[in-house]
This record gives structure tokens, sequence and C-alpha cells, in this order.
């Protein structure tokens, strides 16, 4: 536009012409189209007008270059997007899935990302994905009840998967899809009725939470037990807890406790952290054992302590490997 207002003003003011004649003669010589003369031009005019057309030729070619810039920048930069998430997808392992990022959703991710939980999303709706991506979470767009995105998010490698979708029926298909892909997944759905878990439970679904019934129960929880809520609140969600609650699975071969008592394996005074209770192997649980009772394999160590006293805990386990594969960060 300035190239086109200087020749424009040149040919009025310097040479004499009229606004139109000078405009449509600017026009023609930057488009390079090769009409003939508007009037006749003398040494002075043939040479500004020289000058006119480089001035048009340099303004066109910048416009071109940074065109085709933004065009190929733009390519690249969404491939390598696409290329770092296929990336991110394929490094991870032992990580959880998360269905689904609505209400509910938003704030499972936000309690994976406190607990420091290696995880993906997924939704089929592209803001609720963009809002994840700009929270700093992994997120893809797909539908979780195909197979084929479940495999793309590595379901085969992952330990847990939640079904957090809008509607029962997804969340049924996605339970059925994933424990078909990997039988050993951890699968936890939300249901929205007693029917609906009652068949997700029946479809594979290893635990069914129901937000009604859930929130029912806290709330009466909370009315005849505050303080106790606040406790239980305090160390099982938040970013700010002083003590945490952990899981550890006992296998063979590798926890050298096996087969001794909890007095025997001074745990509490090694590590500091408290054993509430143990699931024995057949599921049955033992709450607040006592200093005899005695370690088995196959047991899970229900513990709760500083993220410090849960870490010397592991140590002191050996290399056991996690029902829920996660350990505090925060201390």
């Amino acid at each position: 536009m300035g190239v086109f207002l200087i020749g424009t003003v040149w040919y009025c003011w310097v040479e004499g012409w009229r606004w139109l004649d000078a405009a449509y003669m600017t026009v023609i010589t930057l488009a390079t189209v090769g009409f003939m003369e508007v009037h006749e031009l003398g040494d002075r005019g043939r040479l500004f007008t020289i000058i006119l057309i480089l001035m048009g030729v340099v303004a066109i070619g910048y416009i071109v270059n940074r065109f085709t810039e933004a065009l190929i920048q733009g390519y690249f930069q969404a491939g390598l997007r696409l290329q770092q998430r296929r990336r991110i997808m394929e490094s991870l392992t032992q990580h959880y899935i998360l269905c689904g990022f609505g209400r509910t959703g938003r704030q499972i991710a936000l309690e994976f990302k406190a607990e420091g939980i290696p995880f993906i999303a997924i939704d089929s709706d592209l803001a609720e994905v963009h809002e994840a991506q700009e929270l700093g979470y992994v997120a893809i767009q797909g539908d979780a009840t195909l197979d084929e995105v479940l495999t793309g998010v590595g379901i085969e490698r992952a330990v847990c998967l939640v079904a957090a979708l809008p509607s029962d029926a997804e969340n049924l298909y996605t339970v059925l899809s994933a424990k078909t892909l990997n039988p050993q997944v951890r699968a936890i759905a939300r249901a929205s009725t007693e029917e609906a878990l009652k068949k997700l439970q029946r479809g594979g679904a290893d635990a069914v939470v129901s937000p009604y019934i859930t929130g029912g129960k806290r709330m009466a929880a909370a009315a005849l037990r505050p303080q106790v809520m606040d406790f239980v609140d305090g160390i099982l969600t938040g970013t700010d807890r002083a003590f945490y609650m952990e899981e550890c699975l006992l296998e063979p071969g590798t926890c050298p406790y096996v087969g001794q008592t909890l007095r025997e394996a001074r745990l509490r005074s090694q590590t500091g952290a408290l054993v509430l209770a143990i699931r024995r192997a057949d599921g049955s649980l033992i709450a607040g054992p006592t200093a005899d009772t005695t370690l088995m394999t196959g047991d899970v160590l229900i513990s709760m302590g500083t993220a410090e006293q849960l870490r010397e805990l592991n140590q002191v386990l050996g290399p056991i490997r996690h029902r829920v594969p996660r350990l505090p960060k925060h201390t």
C-alpha cells in the first residue's frame, strides 16, 4: 500500500497527471503487466518508474516470503507437535489413562498431578482437549470406546484406566475394550445409577464409583463425624498434605520380611510409617494389625506417614511393586 501511494503521488504531483491516471499507471507498473505508458514520460519519470518497479518486486517478494514462511513454519510446527505427542505416548509405561475430561475428569487429573502420576487424558471434545493441554497435561482427542484409540495411548502398558465419560454406556464400552486389550489393567469407572453400577461391575470394572451415592455418604459422614472426615480428606487428597497413605504389595523373593511378624520386622521403628491395615491375598482385611501379625506373600500393606517416611518404608521393604505404583513427592 505504501509503494502504491508513493507512485500515485509522484505521477500526480511531479508529472502533473490526474489522480485516476496516476493510480492506473502505478498499478500496471507494480503488476508488471506490460501495458504502455498512460502519458509520455521523460527521463526523470522513466527513472522513477524503474525504481517503482524494483520497489514493487521487493515488496511482493517480501510478502510472498513471509506467507510461505508462515505456511511452512505452521506445517512443521504441527508436525513437530504431532511427533512429540507420539513420542510421549510411546514412552509411557505403567501409566494411567483418564477417559473424559469433564468436571469429574478435571478433578481426577488434578489429583494425579499432585501425586506425580504419569497419565494421559482422552476426550472426544476438542475444546476439552485444548483445555487439558493448556493445563500442562498430555491429552489427545479421540473416542475412548474404540480399541484403536486405547491401543494408541498404550493400554497394553497401562496400569490403570479411569472411565469418567458422561454416559454410563460409554464407560461400560470403555471398560470392556480396556479389559479385552489388557486383562491386567485396573479399571475404575463412573456410574450415574445403581443399575449402571451393577452392569459395570459385571463388565469387568475393578471399582465403580457413583458420584451421587459417594457424595451422599461423604455428606452424611461430614455431618456426623466432621473431624474424622477432615483428617481422612487431609491424607487422601490435596497438594499441601503433611501425611499420606500408600499401599504396597509384598511379592515373593523380594521382601526380606515375609514370614516375620510386625514386631520382628520393626517397620515402625525403622521408618516411622504406621501400618494401618493389611489386605491378604485371599481378600480378607486385617484392620489395625497387632505386633504379632505375620507378613505373608501377596499381602498389601496400607500405611500412613510423611512422604519421607513412606519412601524409607519402600527402601526397607526392598524392590517391591506397588499395587498402585506411586510415591508421594511432597513433604
